[in-house]
């Protein structure tokens, strides 16, 4: 998993009177202005998750919101190693079409944004345990009690990932290897290691594309 949150680069797009927005690849309908209802996030993910899939990607979360006279869409995708911004860029474009095919934000003009998780991303469900693999996470137990030992057990967990399958995830606690179902833990929280190599290389890449983001300047780009 990703310790970041990675956004694709602006790119000026001609065509369907669209153009790429600042910090996703976004695109927005030209036609009317009209105010409505907003799109529902389950119908957007089922228009768009064919192309996530397709890409290798899976899609993780779908929010969208008004933005004064415009829509902002913003989609969390993640796959196993990561994802990168070229990476990103090029699923941008694919949705991008997918949307204005099938009008499914509407008349109103808008802007998609697409980014990776980062690390503040609770842990909930089997493949993003296994993406933070060796990371330190801590979550809390979701029914207070006893390990098979009878040892009482601390409200909440913490520990190394070692291992993560589709029903429980081992940890290294303090030098013990605890496997633990997901039914016994609430959402796990990755836990950020400024001592640790990887966990600087992800804070600067952090930063660099927060900076790269920022280039931008508004919603409809340069």
């Amino acid at each position: 998993m990703n310790g970041d949150s990675r956004h694709a680069q602006s790119r000026p797009r001609r065509g369907n009177g669209r153009t790429q927005g600042a910090a996703g690849a976004g695109t927005g309908a030209g036609r009317g202005r009209g105010a409505g209802p907003l799109p529902e996030p389950a119908d957007l993910a089922r228009v768009l998750e064919p192309v996530v899939r397709a890409a290798g990607m899976d899609l993780e979360s779908v929010r969208v919101s008004p933005a004064g006279r415009r829509r902002l869409l913003k989609l969390v995708v993640d796959a196993d190693g990561g994802v990168g911004l070229d990476a990103i860029a090029e699923v941008s474009r694919e949705m991008s079409v997918r949307l204005d095919a099938s009008g499914a934000m509407g008349e109103v003009p808008y802007t998609l944004e697409v980014s990776s998780p980062g690390v503040d991303r609770p842990l909930t469900e089997p493949r993003h345990w296994r993406r933070a693999q060796g990371r330190l996470v801590s979550a809390p137990l979701a029914v207070a009690g006893a390990d098979g030992q009878g040892a009482r057990r601390p409200p909440t967990m913490q520990g190394r990932i070692l291992a993560a399958g589709d029903t429980s995830v081992t940890l290294d606690i303090d030098g013990d290897q605890v496997e633990l179902d997901y039914a016994e833990l609430g959402p796990g929280q990755v836990q950020v290691e400024f001592g640790r190599a990887d966990a600087a290389g992800a804070e600067a890449g952090s930063m660099l594309d927060r900076a790269r983001a920022g280039n931008g300047g508004g919603q409809d780009g340069h």
